[in-house]
C-alpha cells in the first residue's frame, strides 16, 4: 500500500505546485499567500508518504484529497484534478491493501512446511 499511496502523493505534490503557478495569475491573491498555502500542502503531501502505514495516515490522506477538491474555489481546474486524485487515492488504498494481504498470505505459505 505504501508504494501506491506514496506515488499518488508525489503526483499531488506536483499538481499542487502547478496549481500555485496558476493561482499566482489571479490579481486578487497575493503571491505570499499562494505560496504559503501551496508550500504547506506540498509539505503535507510529501510528509504523508512516510506516515501512510501509521495510524491515521490514510485519514490524513483523505483530508488532503478534500482540501485539493476544495481548492477548486480558487483554481477551478482543481475541482477536476482534486476529484481525479481522490479516485487515485481510493484506488491506491484499496488495491494497496489487497497487495499487502496477498504478500502476507504468500509469506505465510512460504513459512509453512509442506505436509506432503
Amino acid at each position: 500500500m505504501r508504494t501506491l499511496c506514496s506515488s499518488t502523493l508525489i503526483g499531488e505534490f506536483f499538481i499542487i505546485g502547478f496549481a500555485g503557478l496558476v493561482a499566482m495569475k489571479d490579481p486578487d491573491m497575493s503571491t505570499g499567500t499562494v505560496w504559503t498555502v501551496c508550500g504547506i500542502a506540498m509539505f503535507v503531501s510529501v510528509a504523508l508518504c512516510g506516515m501512510i502505514t501509521r495510524p491515521g495516515g490514510v485519514a490524513l490522506g483523505w483530508a488532503l484529497q478534500i482540501a485539493l477538491i476544495a481548492s477548486g474555489v480558487f483554481v477551478p481546474v482543481m475541482f477536476f484534478m482534486g476529484a481525479l486524485f481522490a479516485v487515485l487515492w481510493w484506488a491506491s488504498v484499496h488495491f494497496g491493501r489487497k497487495v499487502d494481504e496477498a504478500k502476507a498470505r504468500f509469506a505465510a505459505q512460504a513459512d509453512q512446511p509442506d505436509a506432503a
